[in-house]
């Protein structure tokens, strides 16, 4: 195949090597990163979860029930969910953790999952990190 013009054959190539998919992907975790960062830092409490998910209703109930008001993330509901989802199972897996949603950001740091959230609530810390992050105020 000759080509004459070098750009289209940079374009062949790329489609050939999957170049340009490779970058597009790490461009666009990037910015789900920087999507969950923002969140995560920007709001005392977060909640990753689906809707209709009984544990992640477990946790948003636990939670308001200590009288906090979590910033709650819809992964079913958001257009970068599934990207979402993958960071957030990264997190978890690096936690030994199997099950990465509900996930749970207290004060900008990933907390876990409904598990490490009841069991911080069982233990007596979880009030005390709520306090820190500024979610509670007694």
């Amino acid at each position: 195949m000759k080509v004459t013009n070098p750009q289209a054959s940079s374009i062949v190539m790329e489609r050939a090597t999957g170049v340009a998919t490779v970058s597009t992907t790490a461009s666009k975790m990037e910015a789900v990163y920087e999507r969950v960062h923002h969140l995560a830092n920007g709001n005392a409490v977060v909640l990753f979860s689906v809707s209709g998910c009984c544990m992640g209703h477990v946790a948003k109930q636990l939670l308001l029930g200590l009288g906090v008001g979590p910033t709650v993330v819809e992964l079913d509901r958001e257009t970068a969910g599934v990207e979402i989802h993958a960071l957030l199972y990264r997190l978890a897996a690096g936690n030994d953790q199997q099950q990465p949603i509900p996930a749970i950001f207290v004060g900008g740091k990933f907390l876990g999952g409904i598990e490490t959230l009841i069991a911080c609530h069982i233990n007596g810390t979880l009030v005390p990190l709520l306090k820190d992050a500024g979610a509670l105020w007694l």
